[in-house]
C-alpha cells in the first residue's frame, strides 16, 4: 500500500495520449459515452497529485463501465497535462469545452481551478470535484461548481486548534506564492485571529520550484514552535530538509494538497513526525466500508493504481459523480447531472458523509490529522 508509485511519467503520457487520440473529437452527445474533461499536472513537481487522483477515479469508472456503464453509456476521462500552470490549464480548458465534454472533473490545484472555473461557468459546463480547498472557488455559491472535499479553512482550523491545544502558539507559515498558498494563509490567519494570535513569521516559495533557502532563513530565525506549510510535496520536502539542517527542531504541519504519499516518498526517514491534515478517511484504516471497497477495487484492478490518500479522493469523487448521473435519470444532460448531484441530499457513502443540495455544493467538512512515521507509513 505504501510502495512508491510505479507509473512513470513517460508511460502515463503515452497511455493518456493514446486514449485522447482514440477519439478526442467525439462529442459528449454520442449515445455510448459520457466524456469528462480533466486538466491536471501529469508532469513536473506536482505530477504525482494528478497521476494518483486520476488513477483512483479510473478504478471506479472502470468498475462502472465493466457493469455496462450508466444507462448503457460508458464513462471516459480525457486528460490534458497542465504541469500545474494556470496558463496551460486555461488553454486545456478551452480545448475541452470546445470538444463538448459532458463535464469538467478532477482539476488539480487552486491556481489552475481559479482560471478554469469562470470558463466553465460561462459555458454552463459542470465543474466537479476539483482537488482544492480554496474558499474563492466555493464562495459565492455557483450552480455549476461541486466540491467533494473540505475547505482549506476547515483544514487550517483543525491544525491551529491542535497546535494551540498543545500550547504551541508561536506559529509560522511557509506558503506557495499564488492563489493556493494565499488561500491556505488566509485560513491560518482566520484560525489564529479567533484566538487573538498572529503568525510569528511568514515566507514564500514560487510555484513549481524548490528555491526555499530564503524562506528557511526567515522562518528559522523567528524560532517558531511549528511551521504550517501550504505547498506541494517537492517544495515542502525541500523546506523540511533544509530547515532541519539549519537546526530547526520544531514540528511541521501540512494541508492535504501537499500529497501525503508523495511527501512521504520525497522525505523517506526524514518524514518522521511530519503532520498532514486529511480530507478523506484513511485508506490504511479499514474501519469504514468505503475504505474496504476502495482497497478491494484497487487490488482487483491490478493495474497502476496504488492505495493512498490522493487516489482515494479520486475514487470517492468518481463515486459521487456516478451517483449524481444515476439520480439525474435516463435522459442525460448537464442540467440533469446538476439536478442529480443536488438530489443526493445527505448520504453515507460507505461511512463517509456526503451532503449536496440546491443551495449547498460543498459535500464535506471532514478533516482529521495524520502523521508520517519515517518508514513510508502514514498514521492517523
Amino acid at each position: 500500500m505504501t510502495s512508491t508509485l510505479k507509473l512513470t511519467r513517460r508511460k502515463f503520457s503515452i497511455t493518456a495520449g493514446a486514449s485522447m487520440l482514440a477519439g478526442f473529437n467525439l462529442a459528449h452527445a454520442q449515445n455510448d459515452k459520457i466524456i469528462l474533461g480533466q486538466s491536471a499536472p501529469f508532469t513536473g513537481p506536482a505530477a504525482q497529485l494528478g497521476i494518483q487522483f486520476y488513477q483512483g477515479a479510473k478504478v471506479y469508472f472502470d468498475q462502472v463501465n465493466g457493469e455496462g456503464g450508466v444507462n448503457k453509456r460508458l464513462i471516459e476521462i480525457r486528460n490534458l497535462d497542465d504541469g500545474y500552470e494556470p496558463t496551460r490549464c486555461a488553454e486545456n480548458t478551452r480545448k475541452l469545452i470546445a470538444d463538448d465534454v459532458f463535464a469538467l472533473f478532477g482539476y488539480i490545484g487552486t491556481p489552475t481551478s481559479v482560471v478554469a472555473l469562470p470558463m466553465a461557468i460561462k459555458e454552463k459546463v459542470p465543474f466537479i470535484a476539483p482537488f482544492t480547498g480554496a474558499m474563492a472557488l466555493r464562495e459565492p455559491f455557483n450552480k455549476y461548481a461541486f466540491h467533494v472535499r473540505a475547505s482549506y479553512n476547515d483544514e487550517t482550523g483543525l491544525i491551529v486548534k491542535q497546535l494551540t491545544a498543545l500550547g504551541l502558539k508561536k506559529i509560522a507559515v511557509f506558503y506557495q506564492n499564488d492563489a493556493y498558498g494565499k488561500a491556505g494563509l488566509d485560513g491560518v490567519m482566520l484560525a489564529l485571529s479567533a484566538q487573538n494570535l498572529k503568525p510569528v513569521a511568514q515566507a514564500t516559495v514560487e510555484r513549481n520550484t524548490v528555491d526555499v533557502a530564503k524562506a528557511v532563513t526567515t522562518l528559522v530565525a523567528a524560532g517558531p514552535d511549528a511551521v504550517v506549510q501550504i505547498g506541494a510535496y517537492k517544495a515542502c520536502a525541500a523546506f523540511i530538509r533544509e530547515a532541519r539542517k539549519a537546526g530547526y527542531g520544531g514540528t511541521f504541519y501540512n494541508v492535504s494538497f501537499v500529497g501525503t504519499q508523495a511527501l512521504a516518498d520525497e522525505l523517506g526517514k526524514e518524514g518522521a513526525g511530519v503532520v498532514v491534515s486529511q480530507v478523506m478517511p484513511s485508506p490504511y484504516n479499514a474501519a469504514r466500508p468505503i475504505v474496504r471497497e476502495f482497497v478491494d477495487a484497487v487490488k482487483a484492478a491490478g493495474k497502476d493504481a496504488k492505495v493512498n490518500f490522493s487516489s482515494m479522493e479520486g475514487y470517492v469523487a468518481a463515486r459521487v459523480l456516478v451517483d449524481g448521473l444515476k439520480r439525474g435519470g435516463a435522459k442525460m444532460s448537464r442540467d440533469s447531472l446538476i439536478s442529480g448531484l443536488e438530489a443526493i441530499g445527505t448520504q453515507s457513502f460507505g461511512g463517509f458523509s456526503i451532503s449536496f443540495s440546491p443551495t449547498d455544493h460543498v459535500a464535506s467538512h471532514f478533516v482529521e490529522l495524520s502523521m508520517l512515521t519515517g518508514d513510508g507509513r502514514i498514521r492517523t
